[in-house]
């Protein structure tokens, strides 16, 4: 008899008395477990309806530039982060990791694409810990000798943990026994002179404020949980003069940005912290910059120059920044209507712009998108429609060569372009002058030969989208580090977006692209700068192996 059943009471009257108490506390448990399920499912209907919202959002091609729209998704997204935390939290074991997506149903019959929880994937390059568990070379029931006959691996993903280290670089001296000459070899070069400052320190600073829009005070507070107590003015001292030691590079990228004959072109606000105006009692002493993105970017025709963006700074948004900028340049700059850009497109004495405008078609459909919202235009949803229609064949040939994508853009493009020229025409007799929707189509036919000019070059995008996806980085880095110190600061900025955005146009990780520059450049002979551009760049290892 086990110990359990012997613990029974004998008496039928107590027995019938313990089952009524176990089936009362069995109900209560399966209760509880009803309502946890009926929570799990609203939280899961929750989840997927806000997936299917996030979803609709991201294709809403007709605003993607929205601001609203954008806080938006960055609010739901937020939410369904909190809503899957708190589901994965209240799971009773981890579910399986898939590599598929699946399609899940959600209210109302609709359904949305979500990915499955997959297992992570890493890289050849990342590093791998063996851990061996060995029974022992006896078995523990017989004592007889084992033999191996397999293996079972399962793989964790761990991470190690970043810390701070000193090097110490000690320079012995000698003297000769026969002259008494002192010898001691040289100092090695540092990033920035007599800063006590590593490549790969200096560079993850770099990386961490300009890429992954981390403020100094928040890095300060990082490495001090390290055990290094760095002040915040060593900290800014080290970005500035890290920067400039990069000037070079910087200047080099931009002056072959500015080579090219095809730009992509766009700007956006960046705050400035101004004294006068605090002074003035303007505002709160802050002022309002400007940060110029001019990208080349062949990628979507097989061009063969690399991809690389220029940042600039300028004070404000006077036409005179941008003249300053392209005054080399002579080609096709694609850009919104900005007033500032119009006198690059007057022609010369001999007839001929230097600079040939290409118009944003994405722009055009923002503005039918906003009528269509907030209106409700059937005019305005045709509008739309019928402009999808240019984009579903760019999406068919985007990656194909100048040539096909001309012939394509010819033969299926331009009798589509046409007809929206046409039916836009017709349509504007027929709505209010002074109406917005009336303003969108003037917009789109007062620029005509703008917006059809990528019908006959194959190299020229439908869109500026490629220019504007390139100022992402400076909206969230305003949302971080809120503003500039300084015009000293705001050209700063632009010279790091210029170094670290041309790197990832590569291809290359920025911070071991950059760590390998900081620790070669002071030494490397001015007249090869070129070598380093992240077209060009060989990390040292490999430069080495070649020599030798």
């Amino acid at each position: 008899m086990s110990s359990s059943t012997a613990q029974l009471p004998d008496d039928p009257a107590a027995l019938k008395a313990m089952i009524a108490a176990l089936q009362a506390e069995n109900a209560k448990v399966e209760e509880t477990v009803a309502r946890l399920k009926v929570s799990l499912r609203a939280h899961e209907a929750l989840v997927q309806a806000l997936r299917l919202r996030i979803t609709r959002l991201k294709k809403q091609r007709f605003g993607q530039s929205s601001e609203k729209i954008a806080r938006e998704i960055e609010q739901l997204e937020l939410a369904l982060e909190n809503l899957e935390v708190s589901q994965a939290s209240s799971e009773a074991e981890m579910p399986p990791e898939e590599d598929d997506a699946v399609t899940a149903s959600v209210a109302e019959g609709k359904t949305v694409t979500v990915p499955r929880r997959r297992k992570p994937r890493v890289t050849a390059a990342t590093p791998r810990e063996r851990i061996v568990l060995d029974p022992g070379d006896s078995c523990p029931d017989c004592g007889g000798a084992l033999r191996l006959v397999g293996e079972d691996v399962s793989e964790i993903l761990d991470l190690i943990a970043a810390r701070l280290k000193v090097v110490e670089t000690a320079r012995l001296k000698k003297s000769c026994r026969r002259c008494e000459k002192i010898t001691q070899p040289a100092a090695p070069s540092r990033p920035i002179p007599r800063a006590m400052v590593g490549p790969a320190l200096l560079v993850h600073i770099l990386v961490a404020k300009f890429d992954d829009h981390l403020p100094l005070y928040r890095q300060q507070e990082i490495f001090a949980r390290m055990g290094a107590d760095i002040p915040s003015s060593t900290l800014v001292d080290w970005c500035g003069q890290g920067i400039r030691v990069l000037a070079p590079l910087v200047e080099r990228i931009r002056t072959e940005v500015m080579k090219t004959d095809r730009l992509h072109a766009d700007d956006t606000t960046v705050r400035v912290l101004d004294p006068s105006k605090r002074n003035e009692g303007i505002g709160k002493g802050v002022k309002e910059g400007r940060i110029w993105i001019y990208l080349r970017d062949d990628r979507p025709w097989g061009g063969a120059a690399p991809p690389s963006s220029a940042y600039f700074f300028s004070v404000d948004r006077k036409g005179e920044h941008p003249h300053k900028h392209l005054v080399g340049f002579r080609g096709i700059l694609q850009a919104d209507a900005y007033t500032g850009f119009k006198s690059l497109y007057v022609p010369d004495e001999d007839g001929q712009p230097r600079i040939r405008e290409a118009a944003c078609w994405a722009h055009l459909r923002r503005d039918f998108f906003d009528v269509h919202k907030g209106t409700g235009s059937a005019i305005a949803l045709e509008a739309l429609k019928r402009i999808g229609e240019f984009y579903d064949i760019e999406a068919e040939i985007t990656g194909q060569s100048a040539e096909a994508r001309r012939a394509a853009r010819q033969s299926r493009s331009k009798p589509k372009v046409e007809a929206f020229r046409a039916w836009a025409e017709e349509q504007l007799k027929r709505i209010p002058g002074k109406s917005d929707l009336a303003k969108a189509f003037r917009y789109g036919l007062n620029r005509w030969e703008s917006f059809r000019l990528f019908l006959d070059d194959g190299r020229v995008a439908i869109d500026n989208n490629p220019a504007e996806r390139k100022m992402k980085p400076i909206a969230l880095g305003r949302k971080n580090f809120l503003f500039a110190g300084s015009d000293a600061g705001g050209e700063t900025l632009a010279a790091a977006m210029t170094i670290i955005e041309t790197a990832k146009d590569n291809g290359l990780d920025p911070q071991a692209y950059l760590a390998d520059i900081f620790a070669r450049i002071n030494d490397h002979k001015i007249n090869r700068i070129d070598e380093l551009l992240p077209w060009n760049w060989k990390p040292m290892g490999t430069v080495k192996a070649e020599a030798a």
